[in-house]
């Protein structure tokens, strides 16, 4: 987002936590997702809440009339005041809702003290369905319903996941929104881990590392970004020893395989 879909975006931010205090953050990320969905399906309704040529307590009263009973108050009133922000494109005002509803699950999460259990689970099921081509396929088959789909993501985590991953694995797998389903999930986790302020840390090393290796890696790496760190574990033979870090769009790579790569360049350079 650019302009004043950014500035929009930040402002809804901070007016979700009033709307977190007044409700259940269950509720109001499940409610903001159906309103999402409603918006992806009704172009016209999504020009319309966010059409700058029209005032906007009309696009407010707009956004009320339609949701009035299908949705709670304390959701209800919170997308009034979304729409009466000022959004570059509609599009922009329907993936401000899509983050909102994810910044609510985090927020049930964290009421519920999962919010770390939250991140690490979006985290492995997507390394999961990475790991199993026959999974992703399913997952993924256009001609497969959504129905069935969440029918097979319940089936595969019922029980064995806390409910705001549920939900938002669900969501990814049946709504994704023109991304991967690999995207979605990473884009999640991001958004699940800013509710803290933290950065994640996607970390690959050739063994798994000990508690104490993990915690002094978070402190160190947390002292140089001046932000709390979470770490994501992938355990990877192919690096052949060290560790590669990649934060964002920075990495850190202090691995055998990526000097020995260097090294085989160097050489080819040269002869």
């Amino acid at each position: 987002m650019r302009g004043a879909s950014r500035a929009s975006l930040a402002a809804a931010k901070e007016r979700l936590e009033a709307a977190l205090s007044a409700g259940d953050p269950a509720t109001l990320g499940d409610e903001l997702f159906a309103v999402l969905h409603l918006l992806d399906r009704e172009h016209a309704l999504r020009r319309a809440l966010s059409d700058p040529a029209q005032p906007p307590e009309q696009r407010a009263q707009l956004a009320v009339t339609v949701l009035e009973g299908r949705v709670s108050p304390v959701t209800r009133d919170f997308v009034a005041e979304i729409v009466r922000l000022r959004w570059g494109s509609s599009l922009d005002l329907a993936n401000a809702i899509e983050q909102l509803a994810v910044m609510a699950e985090a927020a049930s999460a964290e009421a519920e003290g999962s919010l770390d259990d939250l991140e690490d689970e979006l985290f492995r099921f997507g390394r999961i369905v990475e790991a199993h081509a026959d999974l992703r396929r399913a997952l993924v088959d256009p001609r497969v319903s959504a129905d069935r789909k969440a029918d097979l993501v319940a089936s595969l985590l019922e029980g064995k996941t806390t409910a705001p991953a549920l939900r938002l694995i669900t969501e990814a797998v049946t709504r994704p929104r023109g991304r991967s389903l690999e995207r979605e999930l990473d884009m999640f986790g991001r958004i699940a881990a800013e509710r803290r302020n933290r950065l994640i840390a996607l970390v690959r090393t050739a063994a798994e590392l000990t508690e104490a290796q993990r915690t002094r890696l978070s402190a160190t790496l947390s002292a140089q970004y001046d932000r709390d760190v979470h770490l994501n574990i992938e355990v990877d033979p192919t690096v052949l020893g060290g560790i590669s870090i990649k934060i964002g769009d920075e990495e850190i790579d202090g691995t055998i395989a990526r000097r020995l790569a260097d090294i085989r360049r160097r050489i080819e350079r040269s002869s």
